[in-house]
């Protein structure tokens, strides 16, 4: 592959700045609130020279979701290759959608705003069709693991559940917490529910629990394999996430 020139570099650098300064904008001011108007004047940059990167606010939206989506899709890929049991590599999956959500909250905060809004129609085609394929690729991994149980015994799925359904209910459980996060941040406060992680780590593993996938989250010493996880596969991060 050959090296970017320098004039490819230096537009790749500005379209990264821009959507910086995009994504502080959709938190503070929701969707409502981000126009190419307020990017071009928060960025100093013309509107004529935002519009090259971007074709509409919805493709602006899209691109900073897709940004969202390349950052998480690097941690979940390291999860699923964790050595374990099947339910300890579905338990990586979570700490890697924890990391990502401690680390990166303006990327995760932002891409549950852009769900909301449903925009994937809207953008452009080639962005829409990246933030479909990741979405299927992370859905798939899972499922994957689902599948790996399945065969070795630790889980039987009730005859109307497929390990699609699953999937798709273990990531519900994760994006309803971050959207009731995102809503109502008191929701969280005090010692009643805990921090939203953990809340979020306890409804996922009770549910699996339900379906009786064994090791049982219950009865096994988990924080120990979070533990084991977070040295071996995700040792940077954790570091960021608990210096000291």
């Amino acid at each position: 592959m050959s090296a970017l020139t320098r004039k490819q570099r230096e537009v790749l650098q500005r379209e990264a700045f821009l959507l910086d300064i995009a994504r502080k904008m959709l938190m503070e001011h929701g969707f409502a609130g981000l126009s190419m108007d307020r990017l071009a004047g928060a960025s100093e940059y013309s509107k004529g020279t935002v519009y090259q990167h971007f074709s509409t606010k919805e493709d602006l939206v899209a691109a900073l979701a897709v940004q969202s989506t390349e950052q998480r899709r690097e941690l979940f890929e390291r999860a699923r290759r964790y050595r374990g049991r099947s339910r300890e590599r579905m338990f990586a999956m979570g700490v890697a959608d924890e990391l990502f959500a401690r680390l990166s909250p303006q990327y995760y905060q932002a891409e549950m705003i852009i769900r909301l809004a449903n925009l994937r129609d809207r953008a452009n085609a080639r962005r829409s069709q990246i933030l479909l394929e990741r979405d299927r690729e992370c859905v798939g991994w899972v499922c994957e693991i689902i599948q790996s149980a399945l065969a070795d015994g630790d889980l039987k799925l009730r005859q109307s559940w497929t390990p699609q359904r699953l999937a798709l209910a273990t990531f519900s459980i994760a994006i309803g917490t971050q959207l009731g996060l995102l809503n109502d941040e008191a929701l969280f406060d005090g010692n009643a529910s805990g921090s939203p992680y953990c809340l979020m780590r306890e409804s996922v593993n009770a549910m699996l629990d339900g379906f009786g996938w064994l090791p049982l989250y219950s009865e096994g010493n988990y924080a120990e394999t979070r533990l084991r996880i977070l040295e071996t596969v995700f040792p940077d991060e954790w570091r960021r996430v608990e210096p000291g």
